[in-house]
């Protein structure tokens, strides 16, 4: 059965389930489908709907890496403004 949950409601658990409240994408793939067997069990394109979420949703915003962690991509967070 499907989560009752949108794509924002998963990022946002997936976000303050961290330590410094930042993740990467990979990260938020790899808690979701700890967290839910749905997403374990579908097809991936749920992953387009949380990558177009962090893109277009006011809420998350990308934060570079520091210079000495290398990898791909970056950290996603929410907006101080929208922490509450």
């Amino acid at each position: 059965i499907k989560p009752p949950y949108s794509y924002s409601d998963l990022i946002t658990m997936a976000i303050k389930d961290t330590v410094d409240n930042k993740i990467t994408i990979s990260s938020i793939y790899k808690w979701i489908t700890d967290h839910f067997l749905y997403y374990r069990m579908t097809t991936i394109c749920w992953q387009n709907s949380v990558r177009h979420n962090l893109s277009l949703n006011k809420r998350f915003e990308k934060v570079p890496k520091e210079k000495n962690n290398f990898g791909k991509g970056g950290y996603w967070r929410i907006k101080p403004e929208y922490e509450n």
